[in-house]
């Protein structure tokens, strides 16, 4: 070890680097070894301080970033076949800023003061990468470190405060602080004073925040029929399970069922038998049916996902168009260029049309409910806005049927858990062939999860909660607080340099240290 820390095997190094960058997939779904993302970054970060240049240390920064991407997505591979890796490769990139600052703030012998900065800043940079790849065309907020933690109680409560994001800064700066107790026994102190801040953070927010205080209860249904052959009539046998299952409802008093996406593969305008079916259904249960349409719109052009209420009288109108479609799964960005992958994999063939606004719907009653499709319940903004609108219920309609026996379904459903404790309210995800799942307004499990390859209708007693936490009052300050750290630090650090006197012509250059 001592030797490829001190550089005199380059390719040793890089293949530590890429195996200590894919680490932190085993603290998410399905492995789930949350305790673990606390030191996950460790072996990572102690190759990046001990880097001999700067020009290794971005490569073995973006080496590691991009087999985090490959194992927190492998899942992918049946989709995107080979493309997974450039596309990793691409992504990787990020993480070279933050490997420059690992290796300027807690390389060598840090100062007290650098290694107090270097807590606050090195999360600071790792945010910052995934601030950048959280964007839509870029794949989205998936496996963003702080959602590791989403079975946590302590976690979930950091997360009504600051989100996902205040959650992955702590888990981050506690990998930091663990580095300098093990690695740099002259940074002891500011290393304890840093898990101790952690700690006493929790603590205060545990003991600040509000939890949710229960106002009432809805009797949600999420019918999951399972898996069905593939094949042209895949479609019709899916939605002839969804309505066997949903017929079983009858008498059980419920206030809504909810099916998963692409429950419904025509469009009701154009099949109105089908219209008539689901409206049959919905009497006999006395409940609306939330169900999601996967087809060709008759009434404009393109295909569309859907979520569309459907009670006793036929479709009510509340209908939401998906807004964030999956890159390659639903679109293909750069079609021209990039259609190759519809035939290399399972790519979209043809793209499919976003929406234009999210759409909060009323039930009986009084509540309201807003709807998520997919993937969109990665996106902490796009819950947090339903909640601002007034849902005081949210509802993610989700398929990963193609992913069934990987991390993809386990690693989906805990999302459920961050979105219901960012925004105070309870979310239910429903799948077609698991896992679905629903939690409570604290992020608390409710309920039993539905298993994969289970085909079943289960009625949940979910509890509604009112008030408003700071997340959704206050949005990503985290990100904020982040960026005006970085940009301070920028500044300084350009302010010290300009300062610096140059070496004279005769002079040899002044040796530095970083102290």
């Amino acid at each position: 070890m001592v030797a490829v820390l001190d550089g005199r095997f380059p390719g040793r190094r890089a293949a530590a680097a890429a195996a200590a960058g894919a680490l932190p997939a085993l603290a998410f779904p399905a492995p789930a070894l949350w305790w673990f993302g606390y030191v996950a970054l460790v072996p990572w970060l102690l190759l990046l301080r001990s880097a001999p240049s700067g020009r290794r240390a971005a490569l073995e920064g973006w080496l590691g970033g991009a087999a985090f991407i490959v194992a927190v997505h492998h899942w992918l591979l049946p989709s995107l076949h080979v493309f997974l890796v450039p596309l990793a490769a691409l992504l990787g990139l990020l993480w070279i800023p933050w490997a420059l600052l690992v290796r300027e703030l807690l390389g060598g012998a840090p100062s007290a003061g650098r290694a107090g900065a270097a807590l606050v800043l090195v999360p600071a940079g790792w945010l910052l990468s995934e601030l950048v790849r959280s964007w839509q065309g870029l794949g989205g907020p998936w496996g963003l470190l702080g959602a590791s933690q989403w079975q946590v109680p302590p976690a979930l409560r950091l997360a009504s405060v600051g989100g996902a994001w205040l959650v992955g800064l702590v888990v981050v700066a506690v990998n930091c602080a663990v580095v300098l107790l093990v690695a740099v026994p002259g940074a002891r102190a500011p290393a304890v004073a840093g898990v101790a801040g952690c700690a006493v953070l929790t603590g205060a927010v545990w003991l600040w925040a509000p939890a949710p205080e229960v106002s009432g209860r809805l009797r949600v249904a999420v019918v999951q029929p399972g898996p069905v052959p593939d094949g042209p009539d895949a479609a019709a046998l899916r939605f002839a399970a969804g309505e066997r299952l949903t017929g079983s409802l009858a008498g059980r008093l419920v206030d809504l069922v909810v099916w998963g996406e692409s429950s419904v593969g025509e469009d009701l305008a154009a099949r109105p038998d089908l219209a008539r079916r689901l409206a049959s259904l919905s009497a006999q249960v006395g409940a609306p049916l939330l169900v999601n349409v996967d087809a060709r719109r008759s009434d404009r052009p393109g295909i569309h996902k859907s979520a569309v209420l459907v009670g006793p009288g036929g479709p009510t109108g509340d209908r939401y168009d998906k807004m964030r479609l999956v890159p390659f799964g639903e679109y293909v960005p750069a079609r021209s260029l990039l259609g190759w992958a519809a035939s290399v994999g399972r790519a979209a063939g043809e793209d499919r049309v976003p929406g234009g606004a999210p759409v909060v719907m009323d039930l009986p009653g009084g509540a309201r409910l807003g709807p998520l499709v997919c993937f969109e319940s990665a996106f902490p903004d796009m819950s947090r806005r339903l909640v601002r609108d007034g849902a005081a219920l949210l509802v993610a309609q989700s398929a990963t049927s193609t992913f069934q026996d990987s991390w993809a379904p386990a690693q989906h459903a805990s999302l459920a858990a961050l979105r219901a404790a960012e925004t105070g309210r309870p979310v239910v995800h429903a799948t077609l062939t698991g896992i679905s799942a629903v939690h409570g307004p604290a992020g608390e499990r409710v309920g039993a999860a539905l298993p994969t390859s289970a085909s079943t209708a289960e009625v949940y007693g979910v509890p509604l909660a009112g008030g408003t936490t700071p997340y959704v009052r206050f949005g990503d300050w985290p990100v904020a607080a982040a960026l005006a750290a970085l940009a301070a630090y920028c500044a300084v650090a350009g302010a010290r340099s300009l300062r610096k006197p140059a070496p004279g012509p005769s002079s040899p250059p002044a040796r530095t240290t970083r102290g």
